[in-house]
């Protein structure tokens, strides 16, 4: 079993969403962060206007959109994942490339929403690209369970896909049985982070053990 002090960075992270949300709740200061700290994707366009006020960067909005969640169960679901998959793959990558894996899939996710609507006026919040792409990596690496190779597309990665495909399900539900519908739930983050787990889990492994 993964100690707490062998996973900081995971740990850290999740702490931070908890300890915001509770901040952001009691201050009363929940919806404004989301409008001012989410990521939105038709900011992109100079000629959208907003209120008065400070703004996250755009290019920032990505990471800050990250640590903020819509409601309880959206954070307790987030953090419960986090922490399962996170914990065990940070003692054998270390917080290097945790902290790559992360940044790389908040900012594909965030991406992949962009481009899929970049008129969206609607923030974009939770951590689920980068959890995505924690995903992707646990699957291919550390997954146990067996698939068959579906064409060209060899077990390892079939794996992977299930997996990916559990877990945009679970999100799904998760905003059905909110009553937001499907709408709410931002599929392409999820895909996004997830490819970039699958791109960054063979290179993490050569940079964190000189393996090919």
């Amino acid at each position: 079993m993964i100690r707490q002090q062998e996973a900081p960075l995971v740990t850290v992270y999740a702490l931070a969403c908890v300890a915001l949300h509770l901040l952001l709740l009691i201050t009363g200061l929940h919806l404004d962060a989301i409008v001012r700290a989410g990521f939105i994707p038709a900011r992109f366009n100079a000629d959208l206007i907003l209120p008065p006020g400070f703004f996250m960067p755009f290019v920032l909005t990505p990471l800050s959109s990250a640590f903020l969640h819509g409601g309880w169960l959206h954070l307790a679901l987030n953090i419960v994942i986090l922490l399962f998959i996170g914990r065990q793959l940070e003692a054998p990558l270390g917080s290097k490339a945790m902290t790559i894996l992360l940044i790389a899939g908040a900012y594909a996710g965030a991406l992949a929403q962009g481009l899929a609507d970049p008129a969206s006026q609607v923030p974009m919040i939770g951590a689920s690209g980068a959890i995505s792409a924690l995903i992707a990596v646990y699957a291919l690496i550390f997954g146990r369970s067996q698939a068959p190779a579906i064409g060209p597309i060899p077990s390892h990665w079939v794996r992977a896909l299930w997996l990916a495909a559990a877990w945009i399900g679970l999100q799904l539900a998760l905003g059905l049985a909110a009553g937001a519908g499907f709408g709410a739930v931002a599929i392409w983050a999820h895909v996004g982070g997830f490819l970039a787990g699958l791109l960054l889990a063979r290179p993490l492994l050569r940079w964190r053990f000189g393996v090919r």
